[in-house]
């Protein structure tokens, strides 16, 4: 006698401004289904503004699960976010409902399917030795030393991506083989479902930037620079903490300090959205087995909804037959 499939999982993967949002409240509305944020940022408690949180009228309809979970000044990690995933996932499959996760935090997706890697630990001595590298001959020159020791990370990062590059080649001193390498070996894999991969793609990139400049000129209007002088105040933050390092708080932390003026401020924060975005969408071209949809389509929310009712019903179907 088989055993019965495992149950089903719902993944909603997309870059920023991609709509990902619109389209799991309605899937959310319609079908049984929780939302989990798979949103590095979204975690933070206060950061509501720059991260396009949902607002209290859209929690109140489709309430999302890992959103407001740590403080500005806590550090999380794609190792506690699959820990605490798939707790929720079971609890919500044991519910009776779907598990509906939805995000741009591809390595958090990867990490929940694909399992963790057995990388070391961060070293307090070899992040010194890096950063004092950095300092006497800038973050470009250390990502050179990256890209002779693990090219393969090193082209997926920007040269002034400071926080990633260290740690890789942090990963590198440390472990004597690069990330790449240590990243083709899985330390284990458990996902006991069966995932309905979707992915919202931009059939035209510009339509994209313009919805990413369009959004990052709302989020200063509704006054991103002062909930960040705010969080400042209430935490005592420092620009290095990950929080900070998010897209939009980075450039607006900046200005605060009067290193930039507020054209600059607009500048750069979509130019760095614009990076994250096809950073994001590289990281899908590398993924299998997803489908994909055009998120600038006036009725994707419908094809998306469409495509996962025909899935569940064929894995219903195969359950019993």
């Amino acid at each position: 006698m088989s055993s019965p499939a495992p149950p089903p999982a719902i993944l909603l993967m997309g870059p920023t401004a991609s709509g990902k949002t619109a389209v799991a409240a309605q899937l959310a509305t319609t079908l049984p289904c929780e939302i989990i944020s798979v949103d590095s940022a979204l975690v933070y408690k206060g950061m509501d503004i720059g991260t396009a949180k949902p607002d209290a009228d859209l929690l109140k309809r489709a309430p999302h699960h890992l959103i407001d979970v740590i403080e500005p000044h806590e550090s999380y990690s794609a190792a506690r976010f699959r820990d605490d995933a798939l707790a929720l996932m079971r609890e919500i499959t044991e519910r009776g409902n779907i598990p509906l996760l939805v995000g741009g935090t591809m390595l958090y997706f990867k990490a929940l399917v694909e399992g963790l890697n057995d990388l070391p630990e961060a070293d307090s001595t070899v992040r010194l030795i890096i950063e004092t590298m950095a300092e006497d001959e800038g973050w470009p020159a250390v990502h050179e030393k990256l890209r002779k020791v693990d090219p393969e990370t090193a082209a997926r990062l920007e040269p002034n991506d400071a926080q990633r590059i260290q740690r890789a080649l942090e990963i590198y001193y440390l472990a004597g083989r690069s990330m790449t390498d240590l990243l083709k070996k899985p330390k284990y894999v458990y996902f006991p479902y069966t995932p309905i991969r979707i992915a919202l793609l931009p059939e035209d990139r510009a339509v994209l930037h313009e919805r990413i400049a369009q959004r990052f000129d709302a989020m200063l209007e509704a006054g991103l620079v002062d909930e960040l002088r705010g969080l400042r105040e209430t935490y005592g933050l420092d620009a290095e903490l990950p929080s900070m390092r998010c897209v939009g708080y980075r450039q607006a932390w900046d200005f605060l300090e009067n290193r930039i003026s507020r054209a600059e401020l607009r500048e750069q924060g979509i130019a760095a959205t614009r990076q994250l975005a096809k950073r994001q969408l590289t990281w899908l071209r590398g993924m299998d087995n997803y489908t994909g949809f055009d998120c600038l389509a006036a009725d994707v929310g419908d094809l998306v909804l469409e495509y996962v009712r025909r899935e569940l019903e064929a894995q219903i179907m195969a359950g019993e037959a």
